[in-house]
Formats: C-alpha cells, sequence, structure tokens
C-alpha cells in the first residue's frame, strides 16, 4: 500500500496530541495516511497494553487512518538499534509514505527522543538497495518533525481549523490516559491525566493558528530548505 503520510510515534496517543488535525485534514482531502506505534504502552501508568491497542483502533478510526499498526519494541526502551531500524526500515518499505512524520529530536520523554533518531536514520537506510529485507527499496520524499513538549521555530503550521474537533475525539478516544470526573484516579498522576491538560492543547493548536491567521493549527520543522517553484503563488494564495 503507497500512503502519503505516515506518522511515527513512541506511544499510543503521542501522534494524535501532536498531528492528529494534520492527518485528518490529509485524509478529508483523499490522501491515504497511517500511523505505527513502536511500543504497546506497557510501562504507562494508566491502561493495560490490551486497553491502549484498543483506544489506538478507535482513534485509528476516528482520523480515518487507511493504516494503523503497533510495532513490538519494549516501552521505556527505544533505541535506535540495528535491529530497530530494520524494523522501520520494513514498515516503510511496506507502506511506502511519500512524507513521513516523527517527533521532534528534544523532548522530555527518552523515548520520543530515540523515536525521532530513529526514525531519521531508518528513512535513509530504506532507500539503500544492499539492506535485504525482501521488498523493494523505497525512501520517503521528507521527515517532518511534530513537536511535542519543547517547542520550535516551525518551518511551517498546517491550518488545521476543520479538522480540529475530530481531533480532539481522537484524543478523548484514549479514554484510560485523561482525566475525567467519573474515573477513579490513580495514585500517581501523570502528566497528561492532570485535569487542565487537554485545555493546554487546545490553547496550543489556537496559538499556532493565529500565527497564521486561523483558529488552528499544528506546527512542523523540517531540516533542509523548502524548495518553492512559484513564490508568487504561493505567497500570494488565501493559504
Amino acid at each position: 500500500m503507497d500512503l502519503a503520510a505516515l506518522a511515527f510515534g513512541a506511544h499510543a496517543d503521542d501522534v494524535e496530541l501532536a498531528c492528529g488535525g494534520t492527518l485528518i485534514a490529509l485524509a478529508v482531502l483523499g490522501h491515504k495516511t497511517g500511523v505505527i506505534v513502536l511500543t504497546r504502552g506497557e510501562m504507562a501508568t494508566r491502561g493495560s497494553p490490551e486497553t491502549r491497542a484498543r483506544e489506538f483502533g478507535e482513534a485509528a478510526a476516528i482520523m480515518g487512518l487507511a493504516v494503523h499498526h503497533m510495532v513490538d519494541i519494549p516501552d521505556a526502551r527505544v533505541e535506535a538499534t540495528w535491529t530497530n531500524k530494520l524494523k522501520i526500515v520494513e514498515a516503510l518499505r511496506t507502506f511506502r509514505p511519500r512524507i513521513v512524520f516523527a517527533p521532534y529530536w528534544v523532548d522530555r520523554h527518552p523515548d520520543h527522543e530515540q523515536t525521532s533518531h530513529l526514525v531519521r536514520q531508518a528513512a535513509y537506510l530504506a532507500g539503500l538497495k544492499k539492506i535485504e529485507t525482501g521488498q523493494p527499496v523505497f525512501r520517503p520524499h521528507k521527515v517532518i518533525f511534530y513537536q511535542s513538549r519543547f517547542e520550535f521555530t516551525p518551518s511551517f503550521i498546517v491550518d488545521i481549523s476543520n479538522s480540529h474537533e475530530r481531533k480532539m475525539k481522537a484524543i478523548l478516544a484514549y479514554g484510560s490516559q485523561f482525566h475525567s470526573k467519573d474515573q477513579s484516579e490513580p495514585e500517581e498522576e501523570t502528566l497528561i491525566a492532570r485535569p487542565e491538560f487537554l485545555d493546554n492543547i487546545e490553547t496550543r493548536d489556537k496559538r499556532y493558528g493565529a500565527s497564521i491567521g486561523v483558529k488552528y493549527g499544528e506546527p512542523f520543522l523540517v531540516c533542509e530548505a523548502i524548495k518553492l517553484k512559484d513564490p508568487v503563488e504561493f505567497f500570494g494564495s488565501d493559504g
């Protein structure tokens, strides 16, 4: 299957929180999209791996994903090893995405940082024909980094005004992870289980939307210069 965009996250809900609105917007435009999660979340304070997998499937349906898949890398032990690189190479050669989304390489959670390095390196290796996986070689056109905890100066911001409501529904599919008045809280409170966390996500999306003159936006970073053929058309358009 050839995808237009494939997003990688260390844990189920990472992608939805950071760039779920963009994936939904792409699906609405007719693009095939997918999410690959590297771990099953077995080390998380809240929820079991089985619960997280079920919630991942519910969120995928809300987002209109063509593909959602969990890799068997141990939670809290995501590392850019050769074995793990080959797992990502195989996924890239299977789904052949034109663009790949990965977390920004500076983050509070080591798994997020390692996922960034792992996906970036594997995206290059997937194009080397002497790395044999029994699949045709393939290299994505671009690796694009999404923002999690720490901010960066965006290369571009995507208008998600029309998909923000569905993004929040996809996030709320992870009922085991977020604060609820009807749910007994574990003794150890997590960052995302705080009552104000979801408000913070909405505030962040509003702030980035305001910076491009729309209601909601999601920021992205690319390492390379962005090529334009017609800057007059690009900068003169309504977008």
